[in-house]
C-alpha cells in the first residue's frame, strides 16, 4: 500500500505500465467472463510450488465440497491476489520535477491476499443474467419487467446520474472562468448635468493546478462515480434475486396447496370412515380415535390456511419489486419447481473479484478516498490564482468602445497558520482511507465466504433431499401396512391400534410437505451460489447515459501509471488480509449501500426496502 502524498518523481515513468493494461501476463487461466475496461488486472501468478507440483490438473479440477480430506487433496492450492494501487496525479510542479529527474522514487507494495481455490465446481459457465440457467420464461419476463420498473433502481439510476454531475461540477475547475461585466452610472445635479461612467467588459480567473490538488479532487469524484455505476449494478442483482427467490416461494406455495387439498381428502375421507364404524358398534372403533381423526382433519386445514397467507404475502412481495401496487396483486406461477442445472463453474477466487459489481465498487470507492487524501496533503502548499480583464470605459454610452484598458495579475497564497485545521483534514482522510481499506478487505472475505456457503449448503440440502426421500417411501410403506392391518385387509387384523395408523399417516403426510420445502430450499440456495458468484450487467440498456455521460473509470482509462510492485516481497511476511494498515493505503472494501461507504448488503433488506 503506498503513502498518499504528491507523486514521487520517477512513479510515472514510460517502463511503469498503466492502468488496466498491465504488461505482466498471468500464469492462472484466462477467466470466464470480460473484464471492464479501466480496472486494474487483480490476477497473479499462484505460487512456483502449486504450479510445480504433480497435482496442478487435480487441483485445479476441484476436488468436490464433501470428499474427506484423502491424501490424493491434502495440499490446498491457492492463488496470490494482487490489488495494484495507482499513483494520484503529480500536477504540473511534479511533472517538471520528473522530466528533469529531480523527483525522489518510492517503492510501494500493492495489497496481496492468499486466496485458496474454492471448494467446488462446475463445468457450466453461469450467463451474466443468471436466472435464464433455470429455463423458465414466465421468470425471465417477471424479472425484465422489475428491471424496468422497480422504484429502488431507478432511485439508484437517479444517484449515478447525481455522481455524474458532480463529477462534471468538479471537472469545471480545470478550466478559467470567464464572466462579462458591465456597470452603468448616470449622476444628475440642479444645477449641472455630470457625465455618467459606463463599463463594459471580460474578466477572467484561473487556479494553476501546480500540486494536482484539483486534479485529485477531479479523479475521486470520477472514482464516486464508477463506484456508483457498480452499486446501481449491485442493486439490479440483488433485485433480480429478490424475484427469483419470491417467485420460486410462490411456486412452492401453491404446491403445498395442492398436496394439502389432497391431504385434507384423504383425512375427511378417513374420518366418515371412522365416524360410520363408529356409529355401526366397531368395538374397535372409540369416540377418541374419531376425535383424533377430527383432530387431523383441522390440523390440515390449518396448514392450508398457512400456505394462502403464504400466497398471498408472496404476491404482495412481487408486485412491490415490480412497482406495482399489492392489492390486486395475482401470478399464474404452476405448482411444478423446475429441477437444477448442474453446478455452475465456480472460477478462481481472483476471477471473482473481477466479477462482483460490490467487489468492484468498494475498490473503487477506497481509491476515491486516496485521492481525497492526496488533495488535503497538497492543501498546504501555496496557491497560484491568475486573472485578467478587458474593458472598455467611457463617460458616455455612445463613446464606448474607443478606449480599452487589458489587466493581467497573479495571486500567490502560501498557508502559514490555520490553527491545525489541514492538519486535522488530512488525518480524517487518512482515517478514511484506513477505514475503506480495512473494509474492502472484508469485501474479498465475504464475497469468498457467500461462495463457500452456497457451495456447503447445496450439497447437504442435497443429501438432507435423498433422505427425505427414502423417509417418505419407508413412511408411506408402514403407513399402507399399518392401515391394511386396522382395516382389515389384511391376514392380521385387528392387532393395530388406531393411533398407530394416525401416527404414520401424519408422518408421512408431513414427509411430504417437508420434501417440497426441502426442494425449494435447494432451489434458494443454488440463488444464492449464482448470486455470489453473479456480475454485473447493465439493467436496463434502453437507458442511454447520452442525457448524463457518465464520464467514470469504466469508461475512461485514466492516464496515470498504475503500481505493479513485485508479489515476491518479504518471504517471511504473512500476506493474508489484512496487509493494508500501512499510512494512505487503498485497496477495495466491504458492506454497505452507499458506494463510497457501502452499505449495499446483497440481502433482501436493500431490495425490499425498496432495492
Amino acid at each position: 500500500m503506498r503513502k498518499s502524498q504528491v507523486l514521487p518523481a520517477g512513479a510515472a515513468g514510460d517502463d511503469m505500465p498503466r492502468w488496466g493494461d498491465l504488461s505482466q501476463q498471468s500464469d492462472v487461466r484466462q477467466a470466464s467472463f470480460r473484464k471492464p475496461p479501466g480496472l486494474p488486472d487483480f490476477i497473479a501468478p499462484p505460487p512456483e510450488e502449486v504450479r510445480d507440483t504433480e497435482l496442478t490438473d487435480s487441483l485445479l479440477s476441484y476436488p468436490p465440497y464433501s470428499q474427506d480430506n484423502d491424501d490424493e487433496y491434502s495440499v490446498v492450492a491457492s492463488e496470490q491476489v494482487v490489488v495494484p494501487v495507482p499513483p494520484p496525479p503529480p500536477g504540473l510542479i511534479k511533472r517538471l520535477m520528473n522530466r528533469l529527474g529531480c523527483g525522489d522514487d518510492e517503492v510501494t507494495e500493492p495489497l496481496l491476499i492468499e486466496a485458496p481455490y474454492f471448494s467446488s465446481t462446475g463445468e457450466v459457465a453461469t450467463p451474466d443474467r443468471w436466472w435464464t440457467s433455470f429455463g423458465n420464461e414466465d421468470l425471465d419476463r417477471q424479472i425484465d419487467y422489475s428491471l424496468n420498473e422497480n422504484l429502488t433502481l431507478v432511485s439508484a439510476f437517479q444517484r449515478l446520474r447525481q455522481a455524474e454531475a458532480v463529477t462534471r461540477r468538479e471537472a469545471s475547475d480545470l478550466f478559467p472562468d470567464l464572466n462579462g461585466v458591465s456597470t452603468a452610472e448616470q449622476g444628475f445635479s440642479s444645477f449641472d448635468t455630470d457625465d455618467g461612467l459606463f463599463t463594459l467588459g471580460l474578466d477572467a480567473s484561473y487556479q494553476v493546478d501546480l500540486w494536482g490538488q484539483i486534479e485529485s479532487r477531479v479523479d475521486a469524484e470520477r472514482l464516486r462515480a464508477s463506484a456508483t455505476a457498480e452499486d446501481y449494478q449491485a442493486i439490479a442483482l440483488t433485485l433480480s434475486a429478490e424475484i427469483a427467490r419470491a417467485w420460486f416461494s410462490l411456486i412452492e406455495a401453491y404446491a403445498q396447496l395442492e398436496l394439502l387439498e389432497e391431504q385434507l381428502e384423504t383425512n375427511a375421507l378417513g374420518l366418515k370412515l371412522q365416524e360410520t364404524r363408529f356409529r355401526g358398534g366397531d368395538d374397535r372403533v372409540g369416540s377418541a380415535d374419531v376425535l383424533r381423526q377430527q383432530q387431523l382433519v383441522e390440523s390440515t386445514r390449518e396448514q392450508m390456511v398457512i400456505a394462502r397467507s403464504r400466497v398471498d404475502v408472496l404476491e404482495h412481495q412481487l408486485a412491490v419489486l415490480q412497482g406495482r401496487p399489492p392489492q390486486d396483486a395475482t401470478y399464474d406461477v404452476g405448482s411444478t419447481l423446475p429441477n437444477l442445472q448442474p453446478l455452475p463453474l465456480t472460477g478462481l477466487p481472483s476471477e471473482l473479484i473481477h466479477r462482483r459489481p460490490d467487489v468492484r465498487r468498494d475498490y473503487l470507492a477506497m481509491l476515491a478516498a486516496d485521492r481525497d487524501l492526496a488533495s488535503a496533503i497538497t492543501d498546504r502548499y501555496p496557491r497560484l490564482d491568475l486573472g485578467g480583464s478587458l474593458t472598455t470605459l467611457a463617460t458616455r454610452s455612445t463613446n464606448l468602445f474607443q478606449d480599452w484598458i487589458f489587466i493581467i495579475g497573479g495571486q500567490l497564497f502560501a498557508p502559514i497558520f490555520d490553527g491545525g485545521q489541514r492538519r486535522a483534514e488530512i488525518d480524517r482522510t487518512d482515517a478514511v482511507v484506513r477505514e475503506l481499506v480495512a473494509e474492502y478487505g472484508q469485501t474479498v472475505l465475504v464475497a469468498f465466504q457467500e461462495v463457500e456457503n452456497a457451495l456447503a449448503l447445496e450439497y447437504y440440502q442435497t443429501q438432507r433431499i435423498e433422505s427425505l426421500e427414502k423417509q417418505y417411501d419407508l413412511a408411506k410403506q408402514a403407513s399402507k401396512e399399518l392401515r391394511d392391518r386396522y382395516f382389515g385387509f389384511g391376514e392380521e387384523i385387528g392387532e393395530t391400534e388406531y393411533l398407530d395408523v394416525l401416527t404414520a399417516t401424519t408422518t408421512e403426510q408431513r414427509l411430504q410437505r417437508d420434501l417440497v420445502s426441502a426442494k425449494l430450499d435447494l432451489i434458494l440456495t443454488r440463488i444464492s451460489l449464482y448470486l455470489a458468484l453473479a456480475g454485473g450487467f447493465d439493467p436496463n440498456p434502453q437507458l442511454r447515459f447520452s442525457e448524463c455521460p457518465p464520464q467514470t473509470v469504466l469508461d475512461e482509462q485514466p492516464a496515470e501509471t498504475a503500481n505493479n510492485a513485485s508479489l515476491d516481497t518479504d518471504p517471511d511476511l504473512d500476506h493474508r488480509l489484512p496487509r493494508n494498515s500501512r499510512r494512505g493505503g487503498s485497496g477495495d472494501r466491504g458492506d454497505q449501500s452507499d458506494p463510497t461507504d457501502r452499505t449495499t448488503d446483497r440481502s433482501d433488506a436493500e431490495v425490499s426496502g425498496a432495492r
